[in-house]
């Protein structure tokens, strides 16, 4: 949960996109420039898009979009899809987050669900090839421009994800002992994300109970899963450093509106998260379990804050 600390939101959202720069910067590193394409647009989309909405129920946009919850909710959907994925699965997501997520819940501070896993959902549903085949090299500013826009096929350049890689292979019985450049990729952009969120904490933006607990859950299952028949199942550290472990630790089950709000709470909220992540991965038809985890997990938070309410001093 975030905390005001004298900040404005503008400031704390700038805070958060800081974090997310080490993440980012890895997936750079390993996917190349359509990483950046995709947040341009994603953020372009945003800013649009708010201010079209705005308009129509003639609230003031300047306002709105300078707090910069937008521009964060794009950041945050661009860097879960695939730096590949055509120019306008980012935009309809981008467009059916704020739209869908947001506004038509009255803006920032009424919507129940994260709005940026709202997108992916949506997106993930409607169009799972594009949201599964992702980048197998280092892409220049012209390939992912090419790739992005439909100039030139990307059969050449993609690949599954490593969760739907390991996914298929364990169904057949066999085990991954060896990283592989796609794993160690995801495992260094998770490392990124980590360092992100500790920051976030260290600069008390969030504080430690949905992350940990979030880990926790996942730790918990995983390690029962793998206890149980290691040949089928993933160990701990594979689960906590593929897909979008620790992005969605930090800074997606964390949202200061859609999450859980008592101390208590949140223990229980983020650790529910990680376990769902877990089944969702081992036994769902998704190789990453993450926004539909949130997502079912937002619709309990006015349950868990009404059990948990701290008790009222002298009664």
């Amino acid at each position: 949960m975030m905390h005001s600390n004298a900040l404005n939101t503008n400031q704390i959202m700038r805070q958060v996109i800081y974090a997310l720069g080490l993440g980012v910067g890895a997936a750079y590193v390993f996917f190349g420039w359509g990483v950046v394409v995709q947040i341009t647009l994603a953020m372009v989309t945003a800013v649009v898009v708010e201010s079209a909405f705005l308009s129509l129920r003639k609230r003031p946009v300047k306002a709105s979009i300078s707090d910069g919850s937008a521009v964060l909710s794009a950041v945050l959907l661009a860097i879960s899809i695939p730096s590949i994925a055509p120019w306008w699965v980012v935009v309809l997501g981008v467009a059916f987050a704020i739209i869908f997520g947001k506004q038509l819940y009255g803006g920032l501070g009424n919507n129940p669900f994260n709005p940026a896993m709202l997108g992916y959902a949506f997106l993930l549903v409607s169009y799972p090839l594009q949201m599964t085949t992702w980048a197998g090299e280092f892409l220049n500013l012209s390939q992912a421009i090419d790739v992005i826009f439909n100039l030139s096929s990307i059969d050449a350049l993609s690949g599954a994800t490593q969760l739907d890689a390991v996914k298929t292979q364990l169904a057949l019985g066999k085990i991954i002992s060896e990283l592989d450049v796609n794993s160690i990729s995801q495992a260094w952009i998770n490392v990124g994300f980590l360092l992100g969120g500790l920051y976030l904490i260290a600069r008390r933006i969030i504080t430690w109970h949905i992350p940990v607990a979030f880990i926790a859950g996942m730790v918990v299952v995983s390690s029962m899963l793998y206890f149980v028949d290691e040949q089928i199942y993933l160990p701990m550290q594979n689960h906590l450093m593929l897909g979008a472990t620790m992005l969605a630790a930090f800074f997606i089950a964390t949202d200061p509106v859609s999450a859980s709000t008592t101390p208590k709470g949140r223990l229980i909220y983020g650790f529910l998260i990680g376990v769902l992540v877990v089944v969702i991965r081992v036994f769902g038809g998704y190789p990453d379990g993450v926004a539909f985890a949130v997502l079912l997990m937002n619709m309990t938070v006015p349950l868990i804050d009404y059990y948990t309410q701290p008790k009222v001093f002298g009664k």
